[in-house]
């Protein structure tokens, strides 16, 4: 507790990282009359049993009595599954079954909803990542038909901009997705997007696990620049690599939810150690659902790393320690985790914001106050407040 012995007040939260369930008819609404039996589409069909393999769900309609709502796109099945759609649901009764639109909350997928849910569990604004692309859209990538996957982009990011953040006065933060296939593209995609306001882009925090070029070449330079230029924040959400840590083919599942951090401790070291940030100086990261625990032994360890193993870094040495490129250039936020509050200062009050993971189960809602108050609520009023809401504000120069 702090001196006095009593509890800030928490502020309406701004939460920079929840989902969004994509509706039924945003690419067939949006894509050109050619495109729409070939594009996104809902089918209602047999529920089917999900198989995760290489980190990826895979999955075919079954036999079942029950029925799913499937999307349905070029070669690839994805049905809607209650375990990512459950806002509130204790975790006996989360399972990974397929469900239909009706079968879910409405604040998943109708933003009129969304904010209703919002009001509710004490949050102002909510910045929300991808479902059915996956987080950082990279479903697109893998397809066949690459004009008909610049197109989907595009039409995801007008739905994201028109529809989904369109009437909701400032209170849905719009986050696109660029094609990830060619970096000019995706450059261009940024720059289409921040004319009308977009300050946040989805990124894969490893985009050499998705089979792209790494960070470490010059290949993304064009989108970076163009992020840069346009001050768009670089989104990275946990699992955005599509691959998971495991330590045997053997082990459960649940061994990949307890190692998923290392995606982002690798994310994080690659970006700084790519020299990236020394030369795009004015580029934002943020790193989603990823905690905040971990942060400063990792940023300690690199910047030992820095100074002792310089053998290492022939090819190339950063002029200034890592810590100082994570405290100007990096940012994370949190939602469980007490570790990295004890570590605030280490980690940096400037440097974290919030979450509440809606519409996940394991999210907070509808207690994000409460859980708020758990969590920070100790701590001084001014650093409650950069935690709850002012750093997103300066973040995504949002009009709030």
């Amino acid at each position: 507790m702090s001196s006095s012995d009593t509890l800030s007040t928490i502020p309406r939260i701004i939460s920079v990282d929840d989902h969004v369930v994509e509706p039924p008819h945003l690419w067939e609404s949006r894509l050109p009359a050619r495109f729409r039996d070939k594009g996104p589409r809902i089918k209602i069909l047999p529920r089917g049993v999900p198989t995760l393999k290489d980190g990826v769900w895979v999955e075919e309609p079954g036999d079942s009595d029950e029925m799913a709502a499937w999307w349905h796109y070029e070669d690839h099945r994805y049905q809607l599954r209650l375990m990512i759609a459950c806002p509130g649901l204790p975790p006996e009764q989360v399972k990974p079954i397929g469900v239909t639109f009706e079968d879910i909350a409405p604040g998943c997928w109708k933003p009129e909803a969304r904010i209703a849910d919002m009001e509710l569990n004490h949050v102002e604004a909510s910045l929300c990542f991808p479902n059915y692309p996956r987080f950082c859209g990279q479903l697109f990538a893998e397809r066949k038909d690459m004009e008909l996957s610049k197109l989907c982009v595009e039409a995801y990011n007008d739905w994201m901009v028109e529809e989904w953040c369109g009437d909701s006065e400032g209170r849905l933060i719009p986050l696109c997705i660029v094609p990830l296939w060619d970096a000019e593209l995706a450059a261009a995609e940024i720059r289409r997007n921040a004319a009308r306001g977009v300050k946040a882009v989805a990124f894969s925090e490893l985009p050499a696990w998705l089979g792209l070029p790494s960070i470490h070449t010059d290949y993304w330079d064009p989108f970076i620049r163009a992020c840069e230029e346009t001050g768009t924040v670089i989104c990275m959400h946990i699992g955005s690599g599509t691959k998971t840590v495991s330590t045997a083919d053997e082990a459960p599942t649940i061994m990949s939810s307890n190692l998923i951090a290392l995606n982002s401790v690798s994310s994080l070291l690659d970006w700084i150690f790519s020299g990236k940030l020394e030369k795009f100086p004015n580029l934002k990261l943020l790193y989603a659902e990823c905690q905040i625990g971990w942060i400063p032994y990792f940023v300690e360890r690199a910047d030992d790393t820095w100074i002792t193993h310089q053998w290492a870094q022939n090819e190339f040495r950063l002029p200034k320690p890592p810590s100082e490129y994570y405290k100007k250039n990096i940012f994370s936020c949190f939602f469980k985790d007490t570790v990295g509050v004890d570590l605030i200062e280490r980690v940096g009050l400037d440097n974290v914001m919030f979450e509440t993971d809606y519409p996940h189960q394991d999210g907070t809602f509808p207690h994000t106050k409460k859980i708020a108050g758990e969590l920070f609520g100790h701590l001084p009023q001014d650093q409650v407040n950069k935690i709850a809401r002012e750093n997103a504000i300066r973040l995504f120069e949002l009009d709030l």
